[in-house]
């Protein structure tokens, strides 16, 4: 990753099984996903849709 995160630097996505999906592409990002991740890199929440 660019940030060099791991999925254990992520709790705001939920679990490193769920980050590791969404990673992955077998599940999407939701809303409450979205907005902590926005909330976190100071973006716009539409650059996650």
């Amino acid at each position: 990753m660019e940030h060099h995160l791991t999925q254990s630097n992520l709790p705001e996505i939920g679990s490193q099984g769920v980050v590791s999906e969404i990673l992955s592409g077998q599940r999407e990002l939701n809303v409450r996903q979205i907005r902590a991740l926005a909330s976190r890199f100071h973006v716009s929440p539409a650059v996650f849709i």
